[in-house]
């Protein structure tokens, strides 16, 4: 008998479906020489410290470091999952064959491992590796099994990520509370990626609460009904103006005005360029996470707990991935996918009967390790039953597939340059001639493309944002005919302005800076270099922020993360940079990496995580200082 365990009961169903193991038992469905059965998500975690020794249990100084010498693990304390334990373990001791069915990724690969574990089967593991729950993908998986030992690196990162988690994790906290903390009770949690993630946003707070402002000035004229801005200083050593227009100096900017406001506008230069934009990219967890912030506001745990309800209805491909590519095989595959997206089938008309385009930027293997981006899977998602908030999730996704095989976007920019001669009367009598010059710019869609695809319908808006989520300006703009050399009368204004501090992190914002460990990167092909370095994974960064809430670290305002007093004065307490730096944070992801792709050994990086946790506790154990408090 061939057993076949699934990490979810509906995902165990299908399957059990497909292989004709229609006959239901207690915890498991078996028929056509297979038994099926399931987990609940995690039935097993890591032995808690009392486990190992009853010395563990006390919170005290003198227990610190914990160090096992091996880690083991236990079935979490809960009947329901006991009495499913017990048949996995009975069916898997009789088997002859089992299959490892969970999903395919890390988390998967460590729950399905763990119960294996302490069910200790003796016959051949194979392992199913599929990127939907679609009937064909489960048949073509079946048909292509691989050997459970070919993800045994993936198994060992998994148990690093835990294991490290656990070290820094119990003994920190432990560590920080029991040193620090004055309110009875009260436990200073700490964790390897939830306190460098806590100091981005106390860090964020603290520089908008020591921002001071500087007070500036812009001159800028209308002419023709075009806003013109200054762009260029009047002489070298006349530092009252900058290249972006800003005078800091009040008189220097009314003297500026002065000198402009009853002369001729002349236009000097007009450039025009022509461009492509090409489709955004496909999505990742990350970048939906922050599309879905955006647009609906969504929690990043709210967006990840939508997109795995559309996994598991089949509408969509694994969602846990950290790439924007596809492999090239899927091309192949591509018509029939979007043959099944009927409700966008005026979308769809236009590229039937033609050639797909194969862009560089959606497919190339060499991006894409364990899974390609989040796509349709093409089952047609008005035969299923979605929520409301699953089809705007969806929609996100389809449009942007549909969108990576039209055209380009052909745009024109045009530039038009101008001036204003000027003349004063210098100290010694005589008159000093000059210029001041001013810039506009316009933006005009020449051939919509892609773009054609998110005004189609009752389609979310596609935002245009920075990464401090500014709105950028790309709406269309049209210049007036303009011709080099006119002359005309203009109307200048001086505006006084002030610098603004940055702005306070937002979910969509949280989630870029946890990607890229702190780096503000807009350019795509950056931010995937800075990638291996972020801190945590796309499928466990939804719930650090939830764990900051529910331990009252930091609240929502509106759409803005704000750190509380406990968060901060949590912060001003750890001392330690190792404990607090997004960098040094994603370091350590880095190597987590490189043990899935057999770069980095596993037991090395245990060691290391050893010596930095048994150095940790030595130098706030010993340490009679007590940090300052806000």
């Amino acid at each position: 008998m061939i057993v076949c365990i699934a990490e979810k009961p509906p995902a165990g169903r299908d399957i059990a479906r497909i292989l004709g193991a229609n006959v239901a038992h207690d915890g498991y469905m078996e028929g056509n020489g297979y038994q099926v059965t399931w987990t609940y998500g995690h039935l097993c975690t890591l032995k808690e410290p009392h486990d190992y020794t009853p010395w563990w249990r006390s919170w005290d100084l003198d227990t610190l470091p914990m160090i096992p010498d091996r880690f083991g693990i236990k079935l979490i304390e809960n009947e329901g999952y006991k009495k499913q334990f017990a048949t996995i373990k009975r069916l898997m001791q009789s088997a002859d064959a089992i299959v490892n069915c969970g999903d395919a990724g890390q988390e998967g690969e460590l729950i399905q491992r763990w119960v294996m574990q302490q069910a200790q089967p003796k016959c051949p593991v194979y392992r199913l590796w599929i990127s939907s729950l679609t009937d064909e993908a489960i048949r073509e998986g079946f048909a292509n099994l691989h050997p459970q030992d070919d993800y045994q690196s993936l198994y060992e990162a998994g148990l690093c990520r835990a294991i490290g988690d656990w070290l820094l994790g119990m003994n920190a906290t432990r560590l920080y509370t029991i040193k620090y903390s004055r309110v009875p009770k009260q436990v200073l949690s700490i964790g390897r990626v939830q306190t460098p993630t806590l100091a981005m946003i106390v860090n964020r707070q603290l520089e908008i609460q020591n921002f001071k402002p500087e007070q500036y000035w812009v001159l800028s004229t209308i002419y023709r009904d075009t806003l013109f801005t200054l762009v260029q200083k009047e002489k070298e050593d006349d530092q009252a103006a900058s290249s972006r227009g800003r005078i800091t100096n009040q008189e220097e900017g009314i003297r500026a005005f002065e000198r402009i406001k009853d002369r001729d506008f002349e236009v000097t230069n007009i450039t025009q360029k022509t461009g492509n934009e090409a489709p955004p990219r496909l999505f990742d967890l990350t970048s939906l996470q922050v599309e879905c912030n955006k647009k609906f506001g969504y929690s990043a745990e709210e967006t990840l707990k939508h997109i795995q309800s559309l996994y598991e209805k089949k509408f969509t491909t694994y969602p846990r991935v950290d790439t924007t590519y596809l492999t090239d095989d899927i091309y192949p595959k591509c018509p029939t996918i979007l043959q099944g997206l009927v409700p966008y089938l005026p979308l769809i008309q236009p590229l039937m009967g033609t050639k797909l385009k194969k862009s560089k930027k959606v497919f190339d293997s060499s991006k894409v390790t364990d899974h390609h981006a989040i796509i349709p899977t093409g089952v047609n998602p008005a035969n299923g039953d979605m929520t409301l908030n699953e089809k705007k999730v969806f929609d996100l996704i389809a449009r942007r597939f549909i969108a990576a095989f039209y055209p380009d976007c052909k745009f024109s920019t045009t530039t038009v340059n101008g001036k204003v001669d000027t003349e004063e009367t210098a100290p010694s009598g005589k008159n000093k001639k000059g210029k001041l010059d001013f810039k506009a710019t316009g933006k005009q869609i020449l051939e919509q493309g892609w773009r054609d695809v998110f005004s189609w319908g009752h389609a979310t808006k596609e935002t245009f944002t920075d990464e401090d989520g500014n709105h950028k300006d790309d709406e269309e703009k049209t210049l007036p005919n303009f011709i080099k050399g006119e002359k005309g009368p203009h109307q200048p204004t001086l505006t006084e302005k002030w610098t603004q501090p940055p702005k306070p992190y937002t979910e969509a914002t949280l989630l870029r800076a946890m990607e890229t460990a702190g780096k503000t990167v807009s350019d795509e092909s950056l931010r995937d270099a800075l990638k291996a370095n972020g801190i945590g994974r796309p499928a466990t960064r939804a719930a650090i922020i939830e764990t900051l809430f529910k331990r009252n670290y930091i609240r929502r305002e509106r759409k803005s993360l704000i750190a509380t007093d406990t968060g901060i004065n949590l912060i001003a307490t750890i001392q330690n940079e190792l404990l607090k730096s997004a960098e040094l944070t994603g370091q350590w992801e880095k190597k987590l990496r490189e043990i899935e792709a057999k770069k980095f050994d596993a037991h090395q990086f245990i060691y290391e995580l050893k010596q930095m946790v048994w150095q940790l506790v030595q130098q706030v154990k010993y340490s009679y200082t007590y940090p300052p408090q806000n």
